[in-house]
């Protein structure tokens, strides 16, 4: 399983307003069929002048996410950064689900 990942730095005087945004972005990107699920997580550092949250996608697949990049994720991204110009700042990792774990205390 491949998990796409988004790490965003977000200067905090926007923050409510893109935190708005994001809640509304993710189910559009969920809606191109691509993923499975999503998470949206902040990342738990100290800085005076940004947040920083990391949304986590889960692809169908490898494939799926291919096709995403070649006929989604443009105009998805274009109108963040329209939106948000130099207040944020975002980067793309792929992570690979090796295996997972759970505990049942039932």
């Amino acid at each position: 399983m491949i998990i796409y990942n988004v790490t965003v730095n977000i200067d905090k005087s926007i923050k409510a307003e893109w935190l708005e945004w994001i809640k509304e972005h993710i189910p559009q990107v969920l809606a191109t069929g691509k993923f499975k699920e999503a998470k949206l997580t902040k990342v738990l550092v100290e800085d005076d002048d940004a947040d920083t949250y990391s949304i986590q996608y889960r692809a169908h697949s490898r494939e799926a996410l291919e096709d995403y990049y070649a006929n989604d994720a443009e105009g998805l991204r274009k109108a963040g950064l329209e939106k948000f110009a130099d207040k944020m700042l975002a980067f793309r990792t792929e992570l690979e689900v090796i295996d997972e774990y759970s505990v049942d205390f039932n």
